[in-house]
């Protein structure tokens, strides 16, 4: 070891005790702690002042904590940069401050006469740091072998713990002030060229697989849904029976109907037989002829209406609907939509798109579904239809409809899987992309 020989034996103990606090230490903060306050126990000084490069003046003897803004500390960051390239290895500089006055005599309101400035080398992530003694008497130079030798154990567990931060990993903090502004420069043209490079701006809105073009199933008249008689996603035939509507009021209708109707005929023979002597019942003949006819249209329609009772299916495809229990006894009005017979095999992208997020799409954008039960392996569509205003969904909700059709290329799924659409809209620049969002929301937060 360097300088041994100078060593009495007390302060070879304090250094191997040290040395030992230092290997305990379990952060950076207790090491600087124990730099400048405890070296105290080998060499005898009234200030003591850590400064690590990239981060300037972080501890301080006497203090646990430091005011970066605060006067002293200032002047010490003036002080340790200069001559700041030393710090290629651990030496150490004896300075009588007097010798400093002709061209700056500062000092004197901070620092007692006599100073030395340890400069410690850098290691592994470690950049370097200086340590300055400062007091009254000069140090001789058995102090600094000593404060060198401790200085050199202490970097070692330094640097075992300490951890770069983002600013050096950056470079924006480092030795040289002209190097950290042609990195500052060189992460400033970066930033701007990122910020204008061009991207899609892309919208994702909630889709399902939905029927091109299904037949819609309505009821056909006002009355009691009796039974659904196929099952959902039942497939069916052109003709097959899907709905049975009750017939009880009908069939009474009807029957009143058809005596109604024979009722009038019977009055119009009698009439007809009394006409051949009687002038009055010859003038009656054309109304109750009337009579007769407007018996036989109310007949004709309500068995046109029984007939109607049970609904045929108009095309081939699945029965779509939900649970057919849910119809059962249930009144509904003509027209009212009843369930809907798709084709599997022709599907269609429909996604709804929320009204802050309606954006300029070109004609056929590219549409990508990532479905809920396919997520790797997403269907690729172009857009077809965009509502010119939005609709009330089911939810509460305003929102835009829009359509897409699945290409060729693409695989077919099952009818009915929901999942999130990625809509693509014009090329941008990045920076838009990025502040979009934050931008509209601070817009309608300030309200202009």
């Amino acid at each position: 070891m360097k300088g041994s020989t100078l060593m009495s034996e007390g302060i070879l103990a304090n250094l191997i005790f040290l040395a030992k606090r230092s290997r305990e230490s379990s952060n950076v903060s207790e090491l600087r702690f124990l730099l400048v306050n405890e070296t105290n126990s080998l060499i005898s000084f009234r200030q003591a002042a850590y400064w690590e490069v990239g981060k300037g003046v972080l501890t301080v003897s006497g203090v646990t904590t430091i005011e970066k803004n605060a006067p002293y500390i200032q002047w010490l960051e003036e002080w340790f940069r200069t001559d700041i390239k030393r710090n290629h290895s651990v030496g150490a500089t004896s300075v009588d401050l007097v010798n400093l006055e002709a061209t700056n005599n500062s000092w004197r309101e901070w620092l007692p006469r006599y100073v030395v400035t340890v400069d410690i080398k850098n290691k592994d992530t470690f950049p370097g740091a200086r340590l300055l003694l400062a007091r009254e008497s000069p140090f001789q130079k058995e102090d600094i072998e000593i404060l060198k030798e401790w200085c050199d154990a202490w970097r070692d567990q330094y640097a075992l713990r300490y951890k770069r931060s983002i600013w050096q990993l950056l470079g924006l903090r480092g030795q040289s002030r002209i190097r950290s502004f042609i990195t500052r420069l060189t992460m400033l043209i970066i930033f701007i060229a990122v910020c204008n490079f061009p991207v899609n701006l892309n919208v994702l809105a909630p889709a399902e697989l939905v029927a091109i073009r299904p037949t819609v199933v309505r009821a056909p008249m006002d009355g009691v849904v009796e039974q659904i008689l196929v099952d959902p996603n039942q497939r069916v035939g052109i003709g097959d029976p899907l709905i049975q509507f009750d017939q009880v009021a009908l069939q009474s209708k009807l029957e009143i109907a058809a005596r109604n109707l024979i009722t009038a005929e019977t009055e119009y023979r009698q009439a007809a037989q009394r006409a051949l002597f009687d002038r009055d019942s010859k003038a009656r003949l054309n109304i109750l002829q009337s009579r007769i006819k407007e018996r036989k249209i109310e007949f004709d329609y309500l068995q046109e209406l029984n007939e109607r009772s049970t609904v045929l299916s108009a095309s081939d495809g699945l029965a779509v609907f939900d649970n057919p229990n849910d119809w059962s006894g249930r009144p509904v009005l003509t027209g009212e939509r009843i369930l809907m017979i798709a084709n599997e095999e022709k599907v269609e992208v429909e996604a709804w798109l929320s009204p802050s997020d309606m954006i300029e799409f070109a004609e056929n954008a590219p549409v990508r579904v990532y479905l809920n039960a396919e997520p790797t392996n997403p269907v690729d569509a172009n857009l077809s239809y965009l509502s010119y205003q939005p609709e009330l969904r089911p939810d509460g909700l305003y929102a835009y409809r829009l359509r897409a059709n699945i290409l060729e290329s693409s695989w077919h799924p099952r009818l009915g899987l929901k999942g999130t659409a990625r809509i693509e809209g014009n090329k941008v620049k990045l920076i838009y992309l990025i502040m979009r969002r934050p931008i509209s929301s601070f817009r309608a937060w300030l309200g202009v």
